[in-house]
């Protein structure tokens, strides 16, 4: 975890894919301890210390997550997010490139609860959501693309799911058709950007996170 961003309301922070945001069944220790543990010891605070999760990130994706420090950003936040008021932008690595260099994905997902795994299909089914993103290529290699993406809709596991549905599956991500693992057993899914106005002082806030450290993503965009 690096810190990004941080004022007395909100405080926004790089995750790494082994971090997971909040608490699970695996036991670990969730990103929101972490950083409730930073924030005590930086201002020495006694007793508990306020953060409030107001979205979550995959545990095999990197990237953008905003914590909020008090009750009053935690609502507005949440309200936010719910109506679209926050803009996320992602950076994806990924196998095959899409026939088209940019469009706009629309699917109906199905999401399974057992599996923990979304189903893309194109026309309507039961129980479906229509999920919408739209993608653009930005840089490629020998083997494999790196693609901007801004989501329409925010559905379990939409990126991952939808790029997989037109045959181009992340890097690493074997649930959905990835040929083998990444050595830290992330995927390449990036939260990259984020911008927004803030909840308490109405500024616009914008930040991006730094890639992953690894080779692939550092030649693509070391920044």
């Amino acid at each position: 975890m690096t810190v990004l961003y941080e004022d007395n309301h909100i405080i926004i922070v790089n995750k790494t894919v082994s971090e997971i945001v909040q608490g699970d069944k695996t036991g670990d220790k969730p990103l929101s301890e972490i950083v409730k543990e930073y924030l005590k010891e930086k201002y020495n605070k006694p007793g508990n210390v306020f953060c409030g999760v107001t979205h979550r990130l995959d545990r095999p994706t990197s990237g953008i997550v905003v914590f909020a420090r008090t009750s009053k950003a935690l609502s507005r936040l949440n309200d936010m997010f719910k109506n679209k008021e926050i803009s996320k932008t992602y950076w994806a690595i990924v196998k095959n490139t899409p026939k088209q260099p940019e469009g706009t994905l629309k699917h109906y997902l199905v999401r399974n609860e057992k599996q923990n795994k979304s189903y893309a299909y194109d026309t309507e089914k039961p129980n479906s959501k229509q999920a919408i993103l739209h993608y653009k290529l930005i840089a490629r290699s020998d083997k494999y693309s790196l693609l901007e993406i801004d989501l329409e809709t925010g559905r379990h596991h939409q990126i991952r799911c939808q790029l997989a549905k037109i045959g181009s599956p992340i890097k690493g991500d074997l649930k959905y058709g990835a040929e083998r693992s990444n050595p830290d057993g992330g995927i390449s899914l990036h939260a990259r950007k984020i911008s927004f106005i803030h909840p308490v002082s109405k500024e616009l806030i914008e930040v991006t996170a730094p890639v992953p450290e690894d080779n692939l993503w550092q030649a693509f965009g070391g920044i």
